[in-house]
């Protein structure tokens, strides 16, 4: 179980403001000077260095290294908050997913990973492999306290929504309910389920795959352009999932052009 640092607070508040105004800034690349079997931009500095090969299975080696190295390495990574419907239609949750990604684009499937099994599966999974609907709502800086309010251990039956004061908007084509805040939603339809068992506990169900095919987009209109195709990063500023309890925003970008073989 997480337990918060002790001193996190402290910490905390000697760090800077967060700034509301910061722009997207779009910079040239490392080196604009690149050539066609040029390497690394760094001199070759990175040749110099060694690496420690790791066997993820290897004797007393815990799961929670692999975990760990993985959200740390594996960065930044986009997140799914993910809303639900109980089979009954009494409760709703809402919870988010860091192992997450779109896989495709006609149709548009997605992929969020959870930890767990389906035979004792936690709120979200429970939901969605009962009832084969979500919202994946993405995750803006105006909202991400909320958001990760929407991580609390609650038990079965206690609304997220609550628990971080974020606002129900209505859809079209699923029973969930959307994130009014999120400036990007995306009504799905589970496509189907692999569930995946442990190397260290043969037998024993660690993680579930989900494929969701999106049926439905929601943009906020400030965000999408005039052919509804593409959406404004400055509006959306999303965040990204780093390791541990770290969080990314998107505020520095670069352009490369795709090469084209001679």
């Amino acid at each position: 179980m997480y337990k918060p640092r002790p001193d996190f607070e402290t910490v905390q508040a000697t760090r800077p403001e967060f700034d509301h105004d910061a722009k997207v800034t779009v910079t040239k690349p490392p080196n604009p000077t690149w050539k066609h079997g040029e390497g690394g931009n760094d001199g070759g500095e990175s040749l110099k260095k060694n690496h420690v090969e790791i066997d993820p299975h290897e004797e007393g080696r815990p799961a929670t290294s692999n975990y760990k190295l993985l959200i740390s390495g594996m960065v930044p990574r986009p997140i799914a908050l993910i809303s639900t419907k109980s089979a009954d239609g009494k409760t709703d949750n809402l919870a988010p997913f860091s192992y997450a990604q779109v896989i495709n684009h006609d149709p548009p499937l997605f992929t969020v990973g959870i930890a767990g099994s389906l035979e004792n599966a936690k709120d979200t999974l429970r939901n969605l492999s009962e009832t084969k609907e979500c919202v994946i709502n993405i995750i803006s800086e105006h909202f991400v306290e909320a958001a990760n309010a929407t991580s609390i251990n609650a038990p079965y039956g206690v609304s997220e929504w609550e628990t971080s004061g974020l606002h129900q908007a209505p859809t079209s084509i699923v029973k969930p309910a959307r994130v009014k805040e999120s400036v990007l939603s995306i009504e799905g339809k589970l496509v189907e389920t692999k569930e995946f068992e442990s190397r260290q506990t043969p037998g024993k169900k660690t993680g579930v795959l989900c494929i969701i095919e999106g049926v439905r987009f929601w943009v906020r209109d400030d965000a999408i352009d005039e052919d509804r195709s593409v959406i404004d990063l400055k509006v959306l500023k999303p965040i990204s999932r780093l390791g541990g309890i770290s969080y990314g925003r998107t505020t520095d970008v670069l352009e490369l052009q795709r090469p084209q073989f001679e």
